[in-house]
């Protein structure tokens, strides 16, 4: 185990999901199980919120991490005879969960960041409010004859639409909104390099084009998915609204059929985007050999009047499928910072003094006088600020394949060039137009 856990550092990991075909003796199984874990982790909930009230009274400060809640645990199912009917291994993940979560919250809280960047502390599970979600390590299941063998008895039969590259270290079975259940198996990710090609791209993401590229063969436009399902979408919430049941009493069955209904579509709309990302992905790496990629992070767009575009564009999911793809063709995807790279030009690398409306769809230089458009520009700007075209520039991340967990340190400045315009500092000397 120790071997496979120091090959998995240096790999990385990757989830394969699939459905599974439960029974009802497998269904009463699981929500049993499930019933414990939430138990227990509302029982961390009590236990945290106590200790984190007496911390603000007294003097001295008392914990509650994995360890002090695993001797907790032990003491609950030596006295609880419901709880020990279940297995220990989900139980003992809730913990860790737990731990994980609330450690993340303290952090923020001690980084005094403002409450609307912090984590929230974690929270009771109700029970209509959370699905079933339970992890199981190595000891916790098995694959047995083509079927998941969990521990407390739960035999799964999984629908295998692909093999299993490896042997899984670790499982999560969960319930999604529509009722399906489904088993996530955690391998070491299998690298399978493509042939060289010779070929650099730059990549600019944005709102109208989710992503711009050097390349017109590769530019990913804005699919609409949310868009086009949003009709069906509007039509299943007035149901929904027009048969709200009132506060305590049970909803009826006209309800439930629209809220189906409406769970339904948008995993359709998250699937037709997690599609499109992949297939754009793949593309991009297979002709390929180097890319920089923007390091944009959308979450900002959420407070402006490009919200509902910028997050049926789905940004953020489309960068991680090409940088999951990237590492799993063993492409170079190089990581560049995104400040001000619609102010720099790409010929010459002067850069505006005053930032550009988004009304202003075409770049034009005022040094080398270059005319082109705006995001074709910036894509251009990721590939010389990536060291791709010329070798060599400053505010980006060391290239090479990704590794889960792992930050490369910055390139400095360029300082002390003989290419660097002295009159233009942030420029790498080009200034003659190609």
């Amino acid at each position: 185990m120790a071997t496979l856990d120091r090959q998995l550092e240096g790999v990385g990991c990757a989830r394969y999901t699939y459905r599974l075909r439960v029974s009802s003796t497998a269904r009463a199984g699981l929500e049993a199980e499930w019933a414990r874990c939430r138990w227990v982790w509302n029982e961390c909930v009590a236990v945290s919120r106590k200790i984190h009230g007496l911390n603000r009274d007294a003097a001295e400060k008392t914990t509650c991490g994995p360890a002090q809640l695993d001797k907790l645990l032990t003491e609950a199912r030596a006295a609880m005879a419901w709880l020990r009917a279940g297995s220990s291994v989900p139980q003992q993940q809730v913990i860790r969960d737990f731990a994980k979560s609330r450690a993340k919250a303290l952090k923020d809280i001690k980084a005094r960041l403002p409450l609307r960047q912090r984590a929230g502390m974690p929270r009771v599970k109700r029970k209509r409010d959370a699905g079933p979600s339970m992890n199981y390590t190595r000891r916790g299941f098995r694959i047995k004859d083509g079927r998941l063998h969990v521990a407390g008895g739960i035999t799964l039969t999984v629908v295998w639409s692909r093999d299993l590259p490896a042997d899984p270290t670790s499982v999560r079975v969960y319930q999604d909104s529509l009722g399906h259940w489904y088993a996530s198996f955690v391998v070491a990710t299998v690298i399978e390099p493509l042939p060289a090609t010779g070929r650099v791209l730059g990549v600019d993401w944005g709102v109208k084009e989710t992503a711009t590229t050097t390349s017109d063969a590769h530019d990913l436009r804005h699919p609409q998915h949310g868009k086009t399902a949003a009709v069906k979408l509007a039509r299943y919430q007035r149901m929904m609204a027009r048969r709200r049941p009132s506060r305590g009493q049970a909803a009826s069955r006209g309800y439930r059929q629209a809220r189906q209904q409406t769970a339904k579509l948008h995993k359709k709309v998250a699937r037709q985007r997690q599609d499109t990302a992949r297939k754009w992905a793949k593309s991009v790496v297979r002709d390929h050999d180097a890319i920089a990629v923007e390091d944009f992070r959308p979450k900002f767009l959420a407070k402006t009047t490009m919200a509902r575009k910028a997050a049926d564009a789905a940004i953020s999911a489309t960068k991680t499928a090409l940088i999951e793809m990237g590492r799993k063709h063993r492409r170079d995807i190089r990581l560049v910072n995104p400040a001000h790279t619609t102010m720099d030009c790409a010929q010459c690398g002067a850069r505006t003094k005053h930032a550009l409306p988004l009304s202003e769809r075409t770049y034009t230089c005022t040094t080398c006088g270059v005319v082109s458009p705006r995001d074709k520009n910036s894509a251009r700007v990721m590939l010389v600020r990536a060291g791709l075209d010329p070798a060599g520039a400053d505010r980006v991340r060391v290239g090479g394949p990704l590794v889960p967990g792992q930050r490369e340190p910055e390139i400095p400045a360029l300082q002390g060039r003989e290419d660097v315009n002295p009159r233009c500092p942030r420029s790498t000397g080009r200034g003659v137009p190609r």
